[in-house]
């Protein structure tokens, strides 16, 4: 049984729902309210009274966010494409990938080492293939590059 979010208290129920399983941002969280059948001018009423109550938060969204991606082994390039993506401000992203305290070095070489048991590549094949891997998850190219040649610390 769907529930019906042509009222403010249904709309705003639906919000919290979703904000209580995991932090949201404003541009995602209208998405899904409107999926799911609310009116614009409810929502916008919504969200702006779960911002003022500090209840979403896109500073909050983003630090979750990129926490959790960095965790998995994903690197800043990804990272803020994805949000991007999401509908978040480049100024914003930014700022959240600088105040995160991520050593991506260190995170591309715990990824590195997680996938390829921290062995450096033999021939240009091997080379290629973890250099395609880095890069997909999204570390920069000179980043890779040193790792790759064992010359990530200088």
């Amino acid at each position: 049984m769907s529930v019906v979010l042509d009222n403010p208290v249904a709309v705003r129920r639906a919000a919290m729902d979703l904000l209580a399983r995991r932090e949201h941002g404003r541009v995602e969280l209208m998405r899904k309210l409107r999926k799911r059948g609310a009116p614009d001018d409810l929502i916008e009423a919504a969200l702006d009274r779960l911002a003022d109550e500090g209840l979403l938060s896109e500073a909050r969204y983003l630090e979750s966010f990129v926490s959790y991606r960095a965790r998995a082994g994903y690197g800043p390039l990804r990272i803020r494409e994805e949000l991007t993506q999401r509908g978040l401000a480049r100024a914003d992203v930014e700022q959240a990938l600088r105040d995160s305290g991520i050593d991506w070095r260190e995170q591309l070489a715990d990824t590195w080492r997680r996938k390829f048991a921290g062995e450096l590549p033999r021939d240009a094949r091997e080379r290629a293939q973890q250099g395609r891997f880095l890069s997909y998850r999204g570390y920069p190219l000179d980043l890779i590059g040193r790792l790759l040649r064992g010359a990530l610390d200088d």
